[in-house]
């Protein structure tokens, strides 16, 4: 058992195609292709290119070329052949193309597919021992000052203790210098990841998007989070200050095709890990939800605007559906029937969907979305989630969690959007369910939207907090729990005016500050934009008595 459990952990990354964009300049679009390949297992070269037009990018498999002389009778029709040009691809049949058009490099996948395992590990390959630019000229000097290849490699292994050059390479370099080449391909995205691990269950990176300012808030595709290549972008704010938190951006449609792909291609290897698997994961999920919960209730106040004890309430509360995930092998369980009738038995399994989809409103950043990929997961599906574009912080941070608890790559993603996004969940065929919390309105089009290409739907909208009070009801209990349930919720019904004078006076006694301060009771709103209220007239709060159910104001 625990040898199967260890080969399962130990599969290799799953070689996903890179998602195409728009890049400002070559080298960029080189550098996105060749870091999402060393994160998927291989290992991307230039094949063809034309500096100014056109990139020909191939899978790179190592160091096998095929121009070797050959002894050829020069009588015989293969003489006569064009001779090949040196390579280090064996016909893998993976090629990207990126061409300029109006002045941006567009980059498309024409063969995603490979013919050969990923690398176990990408140290094995060649590129991993290219020297950097830097490294070349210290060579260049030392060299010049009599040292030997060894004491060369000692002394750069001194400020990079990562290098795997031999003093092969060195020689190699010494060789070119004395050619008078001292060119030196210099691609990051060739050189090894620290962060790059064997295990396909736990690609982690370390994320550049958190090294912006602000911070751009990245898509998670294939296992790895990728900064999206769309133009326009939404503000995340801090209600409190008003301050940019972060940036979102609009999610592309390619790299919603991408997503998508990825989770479609993650789904056959998922849903036949053993449920105790999956459930192991979550087991592991669950204690970094626990380890991490300050940064998670930070992230959630400064994005969100509500106190910081109701931020730690909203993971909590997400946290108890983590928990139950981690129950769900029982109930993964099917049923059987013997002799139903004559000579029949009778039986039903439980089987994964497939590819899932998650729709997220703001006012809960945590707790909803753990409502829905923790379960959907551990059931065998692959998901791709949608975060609210207000308060998108949470739902990436839980997913690094998810990535690092071992997640494997393509079993989450996460896009980023509005109306275009949903319309795409909606409308794509390799989507075989979806699960939204939201306003009516949306709700209602989602639901026919997505009703009308076969989807199962789950649409919760237009929740409303109702409250029956009793005439024996402790008059404290009660109002304590109204106000903390939330003040000023809809359908609240008061049958004397000494209890509407309580909750007046329990309401006025609330400490109203950012979410931050301690002691706060009542946080900003998140946004100071009323919808359908444009024009609107601003009127304190009032409660309200006698109120039926035809009044306007349910």
């Amino acid at each position: 058992m625990d040898l199967q459990i260890c080969t399962e952990l130990d599969d290799p990354p799953q070689m996903l195609p890179p998602p195409p964009g728009t890049f400002v300049d070559r080298d960029e679009l080189i550098q996105h292709v060749g870091d999402f390949a060393v994160s998927q297992g291989y290992v991307v070269t230039i094949k063809q290119s034309k500096r100014d037009r056109v990139v020909i990018l191939g899978c790179d498999r190592g160091g096998v070329y095929r121009n070797r002389q050959k002894h050829i009778d020069e009588s015989s029709s293969e003489h006569s052949r064009r001779k090949k040009t040196g390579s280090r691809l064996t016909n893998c049949p993976f090629e990207a193309v990126g061409k300029k058009d109006d002045g941006l490099w567009v980059l498309t996948i024409k063969n995603g597919t490979h013919n050969h395992e990923p690398l176990k590990d990408i140290s094995e390959h060649p590129s991993a021992r290219r020297f950097s630019e830097r490294e070349v000229l210290l060579i260049k000097e030392m060299t010049e000052s009599g040292l030997k290849p060894r004491q060369i490699l000692k002394r750069l292994r001194q400020s990079n203790p990562d290098l795997l050059s031999t003093p092969k390479h060195v020689y190699n370099v010494k060789a070119k210098l004395r050619q008078g080449n001292v060119a030196v391909r210099n691609f990051k995205s060739l050189s090894t990841q620290k962060s790059f691990v064997r295990n396909n269950y736990s690609v982690v990176t370390e994320p550049s998007w958190r090294q912006c300012n602000p911070q751009r808030v990245p898509n998670l595709i294939g296992g790895r989070f990728v900064d999206s290549q769309s133009f326009t972008s939404i503000d995340v704010l801090n209600p409190a200050t008003q301050e940019v938190v972060s940036q979102v951006p609009l999610t592309t449609n390619e790299e919603f095709k991408a997503a998508v792909f990825s989770a479609k291609r993650a789904f056959p290897l998922w849903r036949n890990t053993p449920i105790t698997t999956r459930q192991r994961i979550m087991f592991k999920f669950q204690e970094l939800i626990r380890r991490d919960i300050d940064k998670l209730a930070m992230c959630i106040t400064s994005e969100h605007g509500k106190a910081l004890k109701d931020a730690y309430g909203d993971v909590l509360r997400g946290l108890e559906v983590v928990e139950h995930a981690c129950g769900l092998a029982t109930l993964q369980m099917g049923e059987f029937v013997s002799n139903v009738t004559n000579g029949v038995d009778s039986y039903s399994i439980r089987e994964p969907l497939g590819v899932c989809a998650g729709i997220c409103p703001f006012d809960f950043p945590a707790m909803i979305p753990l409502w829905m990929f923790p379960i959907a997961v551990t059931c065998g599906n692959t998901f791709i989630l949608k975060p609210s574009e207000k308060d998108p912080g949470a739902s990436v941070m839980l997913a690094e969690l998810a990535t690092e608890a071992g997640l494997p790559n393509g079993v989450l993603n996460i896009v980023h959007g509005t109306d275009d996004i949903l319309n795409a969940i909606s409308d794509d065929d390799d989507i075989k369910a979806i699960s939204f919390v939201g306003p009516n309105a949306a709700g209602a089009y989602i639901y026919s939207r997505a009703l009308a290409t076969g989807k199962r739907i789950q649409s919760n909208v237009g929740a409303k907090n109702r409250a029956v009070v009793l005439p024996d009801a402790s008059m404290d209990a009660t109002l304590n729990a109204l106000v903390a349930a939330g003040f000023g919720a809809a359908g609240q019904k008061w049958a004397t005016k000494h209890r509407e004078d309580k909750l007046v006076e329990r309401a006025k006694a609330l400490k109203v500050n950012a979410g931050t301060e301690p002691d706060v009771d009542l946080g900003p709103v998140i946004s100071k934009q009323v919808p359908g209220y444009e024009r609107g007239k601003l009127h304190w709060s009032h409660p309200l008595s006698d109120v039926t159910a035809d009044m306007g104001v349910l």
